[in-house]
């Protein structure tokens, strides 16, 4: 079968939080995987930085062709409308969308010559519309259509393409803007169906999932929130 050659693993921001669940994750199967992150850990590159970017993934594709790709790096910055920084709105969209292009071009050549690839970009509940987060749910809303976009463009190489929506999960992010024992994250918490925050770990699962057992599903954007989608999101 063509995954027996095909066993490495490119995650962006890989170093914390998400990403370093998804890297444990695919490790644990034994797979050669490369981090891209600022953070140390991997290979170290600021993702807005198309030139850091490109010698990012020269270096990545020296040990070899990559055909599973988790684009899984994003920046945030809440304002509401008339506060946004344009200058922020451009860096956003050049982390959370651009990079993901990029990345993705420069692994496609391997893909198609096994005729095998594998892309889960995480995307966020927040495309469905979140104030304050004008620049972010744009970007993310923005990757969930390029995800079906490369999906009808790529299935014909073998190569399926779909994303991941996290909901609340518990990073370091998360808890410092929700403390324990504040009411407003009780006020979270009580708002999930399944009654818990998420740990990275489910978010890793379904990446993997959609990395290795997959090869019929393409083009769908799989919201992982605990039930917090239901009523929100169409059938």
């Amino acid at each position: 079968m063509a995954e027996t050659t095909t066993e490495r693993v490119l995650v962006t921001g890989g170093a914390s939080g998400i990403g370093a669940a998804i890297v444990e994750q695919q490790r644990s199967l034994g797979r050669d995987v490369v981090v891209i992150d600022k953070q140390p850990g991997g290979i170290q590159a600021d993702l807005a930085d198309a030139a850091q970017v490109a010698d990012a993934l020269d270096e990545a594709l020296a040990g070899g062709p990559i055909h599973r790709l988790v684009n899984n790096v994003g920046y945030i910055r809440v304002a509401a409308l008339e506060e946004l920084e344009i200058e922020d709105a451009l860096r956003t969209y050049e982390i959370n969308v651009v990079a993901a292009m990029r990345c993705a071009q420069a692994l496609l050549p391997g893909m198609r010559e096994a005729g095998f690839g594998r892309i889960v970009n995480i995307a966020s509940r927040a495309a469905l519309g979140k104030a304050g987060r004008s620049a972010y749910s744009g970007s993310k809303a923005g990757i969930i259509g390029v995800t079906r976009t490369w999906a009808l463009e790529l299935g014909q190489h073998g190569i399926t393409v779909n994303a991941v929506s996290p909901g609340p999960i518990r990073t370091a992010m998360f808890d410092a803007a929700n403390p324990a024992g504040d009411p407003r994250t009780q006020q979270i918490i009580d708002a999930i169906p399944v009654k818990r925050v998420g740990e990275p770990a489910d978010i890793a699962g379904a990446v993997g999932f959609l990395l290795d057992e997959a090869g019929f599903i393409t083009g769908q954007n799989l919201n992982v929130c605990g039930g917090m989608t239901i009523g929100a999101a169409p059938l």
